[in-house]
């Protein structure tokens, strides 16, 4: 089965054939750096990195670049309100931005190109549309001519009349456009604002231009994947298309993904809301829906576990039920350091993985479906859940139901797959184990119990994920006791 990808463009699932076999060349649009990230672009960039890591499995060498936005007016308003420039703050929400992607183990893109550093590039692709009567000066300014480009509004399937008509009621320079849908492709300089000098006198980009530049500086005319969120569907890559085809000639990608949106607590996310939250205050316990800290490998299995294209909610309860599902996960991942020397494993006597695997099999089916991660998810569970069943019964039976190569092929199978979608346990279990002694854990299992036997099974839940968040697995017997092992 080939890989098959949801083609924004065409409405459609498309065989992925890339340009030239065995590469592929991939852009995603950036942050704009004048804040820290958040809960949206956590999942649009794990999701992005997913796809990167699984084209690498399977057998592609990957050219992926991801710029970053470091002029723009709100950077500019957070320098102003700041007292400081606006290259300052872009370095230092550059390096934030990796501080959080790091931490959810984002790999960083092959190329991170700053706007800044392409002004020139960004004059030449302006001038070429010029000279083809697609852009023109107005007071300073350049516009794009969008009635000239006839395949406008084909990515997003709105119509130009439309467009033209909510435009006229918003646009508040329509004055000095010859239609009030034209877009800014440079913008004349002002007061007290950077600027760079242009053949349209001093000034900066528009936003637009930017990423049209940036890929044909970076990647050429023309790409295999473009990938974002479904925001900017209409208008950064309805324009980016604009700009690119009538400058070059030919499509800017052959293939158009998009991620869905984020809502909290089915909300769309916003600061007027109040729940507007930063990937490190997730991670750091500072969430109103969440105080506590998060692993953050529980925060990518809870954005894998959807879609990459279906939206996203973020909830306690959801958040809650990624914390437990990342446990399970773990223990999965580390029963080779818990019980590989018990059933006689070695670093030696460690085979490589088998083409015929069944697990990997599975894995790759749902996977060339569109990215897939729930179905691959499933797999992982598949075998986490076994693994822990085994180790289970060697803790407290004194031998596994399964065979040590069996168990072995599972362990290590998992182990791959895992890596493949980006998920990393420590391999030290005291890392995790907290600082309970015996007394406590006996404590907190007793209240536990003592919990359920009321039905308040919310308070037994919590007590549970408390210590599962402590590194201590609760086993409940058929017979009403309690086990209990340190991860």
């Amino acid at each position: 089965m080939s890989l098959v990808l949801t083609n924004t463009f065409t409405k459609r699932k498309e065989p992925f054939t890339p340009i030239h076999p065995g590469r592929v060349t991939m852009y995603c649009c950036g942050v704009t750096v004048y804040d820290d990230c958040h809960l949206g672009h956590a999942r649009s960039y794990l999701g992005w990195d997913v796809l990167r890591r699984y084209l690498g499995w399977r057998g592609y060498a990957v050219h992926y670049v991801q710029n970053f936005t470091d002029i723009d007016d709100k950077i500019l308003n957070r320098a102003s309100a700041q007292g400081t420039t606006m290259a300052a703050v872009s370095e230092r929400y550059i390096q934030r931005y990796f501080e959080d992607m790091h931490r959810l183990n984002v790999m960083d893109a092959d190329e991170h190109p700053r706007v800044t550093e392409h002004i020139e590039a960004i004059h030449e692709l302006i001038g070429q549309l010029e000279a083809k009567s697609y852009a023109y000066a107005a007071e300073g300014d350049v516009y794009y001519r969008v009635e000239q480009f006839a395949e406008y509004g084909g990515l997003s399937g709105r119509s130009l009349a439309t467009m033209q008509a909510g435009a006229s009621g918003r646009d508040l320079v329509a004055t000095v456009k010859s239609n009030p849908a034209d877009f800014a492709l440079w913008k004349g300089a002002k007061p007290g604002e950077p600027a760079w000098e242009s053949p349209w006198g001093p000034g900066r980009p528009g936003w637009h231009i930017e990423c049209s530049a940036m890929i044909r500086a970076r990647l050429g005319a023309t790409i295999d994947i473009h990938g974002g969120g479904g925001d900017l569907v209409f208008p950064h890559h309805e324009n980016e298309i604009a700009q690119s085809q009538a400058a070059n000639g030919k499509p800017l990608a052959n293939y158009w993904l998009h991620n869905g949106m984020v809502t909290v607590n089915g909300e769309k996310m916003s600061k007027s809301l109040g729940n507007f939250t930063t990937i490190r205050d997730l991670l750091d316990g500072a969430w109103a829906g969440y105080p506590q800290p998060l692993d953050p490998m529980a925060v990518r299995l809870f954005v894998l576990q959807g879609h990459y294209r279906k939206p996203l909610d973020f909830t306690k309860d959801a958040i809650a039920a990624a914390v437990n599902s990342w446990q399970t996960l773990t223990t999965g991942l580390r029963f080779g350091d818990h019980h590989g020397a018990a059933l006689g494993w070695s670093a030696a006597n460690i085979p490589s993985l088998s083409p015929d695997n069944p697990w990997v099999k599975r894995f790759q089916t749902v996977m060339d479906d569109d990215l897939n991660t729930p179905g691959a998810l499933a797999v992982l569970f598949e075998l986490a859940k076994g693994l822990q069943r085994e180790g289970n019964c060697l803790i407290h039976e004194g031998k596994p139901q399964s065979g040590p190569e069996q168990l072995l092929a599972q362990w290590q199978t998992l182990m791959h797959l895992a890596q493949v979608l980006g998920f990393e346990a420590d391999s030290d279990p005291d890392a995790v184990a907290g600082d309970l002694d015996e007394a406590e854990i006996t404590d907190l299992i007793q209240q536990r119990q003592a919990a359920r036997q009321q039905r308040d099974f919310a308070t037994a839940d919590e007590i549970r994920d408390r210590l599962a968040a402590m590194g201590v697995a609760v086993v409940d017997q058929p017979d009403g006791e309690v086990h209990w092992h340190r991860q």
